[in-house]
């Protein structure tokens, strides 16, 4: 056995001295505060996020449910057409409102006078007097009959049934009088006015009234907006991201080419809309409002992520598999198509849908250049006025009445999930085809 020297013996006290247990103690208690602090942190960030989600849910679901009048509609052709002409003009220009009023007093006699009449007709909304008038024109058969009809009700009775007019408020402190609540009452115990399952929100395009308004408009739009930047965005990027990569020479041109796209990608989006502010609209004069400039302003801001995803793709080929082509005499253009691409394709893939995203969910550009009108139609073209689902949403949340909450936050349920499921088909195509060399 070695005996120990006495310099070894002095590392070793020193080593094992108080001092030093101390700073390891404190080093170890440091680590593990730091471990709490940063799973507290993750904990943290879920519980918001649940209830982020939650509250938008909360608030989103009950737009899928909808209230209606069930009531017995008698077409009275006095009201309808006092001429007894059949003619689309003729039924067009009837008194269908009086239709409606008739069918209500039916169930509520009380509500007469004409002050009853005028609180009455408050409870259901405007567009059952053009859903009637839709029925006659496309039925003109109807006229001196009598049909079951379900009437939309007006927003403020959907909220009161739903729960969000509290019923406990004082008159004046709600959107509804004691009177019209005692006939919400009545109606919902005979079974006149109930609440079903509706997907009018998804299917009806935009209007002032939120038990009307539907977001299919803003739907058709953002579709079209994404075509226009997805044919314009991915061609470009690719293709320039090839050529710097690929086949560009390396000097002071190009390597300011790449500063600058690299700063492109943290340039805020409002200035592309200023861009297509100053460009497309007043100085090349494209549409205002359209999904055609829409989709060019959100190409615009979405290239310089596609050139840089797609850069990386095509660093993560080896050389050797470049050196392999082109020692079997293919040309450098054919070891890009043939050989580099194919390997690169689902990084590109991924940064592509990734970028796409982003585009989707913008708002800021397209309020430069128009997008926020209120657009009733649904877009027919591309060079139709249109809106997206983020714009509307910003227009929606920016009403005041109650039924706005609901449809605001059913179409924000809406975009995160196309969101959500944009980004879930990014990793899965990362993941599946993925290669490691």
């Amino acid at each position: 056995m070695t005996d120990m020297t006495g310099e070894t013996i002095l590392k070793r006290s020193t080593y094992r001295s108080g001092a030093f247990e101390a700073r390891l103690r404190r080093r170890y208690r440091a680590e593990r505060w730091f471990q709490r602090a940063g799973i507290g942190a993750i904990v943290f960030a879920g519980l918001m996020l649940v209830f982020l989600l939650g509250t938008i849910t909360l608030n989103g679901f009950t737009a899928f449910w909808q209230s209606h009048f069930q009531v017995e509609v008698y077409f009275d052709p006095a009201a309808i057409t006092p001429s007894g002409s059949l003619e689309q003009s003729a039924l067009s220009a009837g008194d269908y409102q009086a239709l409606v009023r008739a069918a209500l007093l039916k169930q509520i006699p009380a509500a007469s006078s004409r002050d009853g009449k005028r609180a009455l007709m408050e409870l259901v909304s405007s567009a059952a007097t053009y859903s009637l008038r839709d029925m006659v024109m496309a039925e003109p058969a109807l006229v001196g009959t009598s049909r079951p009809v379900s009437l939309l009700a007006s927003d403020n009775t959907d909220q009161f049934l739903k729960g969000h007019i509290a019923r406990t408020a004082r008159e004046g402190e709600r959107t509804l009088t004691d009177r019209q609540v005692g006939w919400i009452d009545e109606l919902t115990a005979k079974g006149v006015l109930t609440r079903n399952f509706s997907l009018d929100v998804l299917t009806r395009a935009n209007s002032r009234q939120p038990e009307q308004a539907g977001m299919w408009g803003a739907l058709i739009g953002s579709l079209l907006t994404m075509l226009v930047t997805l044919a314009l965005a991915v061609p470009v990027g690719v293709a320039t991201a090839v050529y710097l990569e690929e086949f560009a020479p390396k000097n002071r041109w190009t390597d300011l080419i790449e500063v600058n796209i690299n700063n492109l990608a943290a340039v805020p989006s409002i200035v592309f809309g200023l861009l297509g502010l100053a460009m497309f609209l007043n100085f090349f004069g494209m549409p205002r409002s359209s999904a055609l400039i829409g989709g060019v302003v959100l190409a615009l801001m979405t290239l310089p992520t596609i050139i840089i995803a797609a850069r990386a793709a095509l660093k993560s080929v080896p050389p050797s598999i470049r050196e392999a082509a082109l020692g079997i005499g293919a040309s450098p253009l054919q070891v890009v198509i043939h050989h580099v691409l194919p390997l690169a394709a689902p990084g590109i893939l991924t940064g592509t849908i990734l970028g796409l995203a982003r585009a989707l969910g913008e708002t800021a550009p397209l309020l430069l250049i128009g997008m926020v009108a209120f657009v009733v139609d649904v877009p027919g073209s591309l060079s139709a006025p249109s809106t997206v689902l983020p714009v509307q949403i910003f227009m929606w949340s920016d009403a005041p009445e109650r039924g706005w909450i609901e449809r605001t936050s059913a179409a924000i349920m809406l975009l995160l999930g196309f969101l959500i499921v944009m980004n879930t088909v990014a990793v899965f195509l990362r993941k599946k085809f993925e290669r490691r060399w």
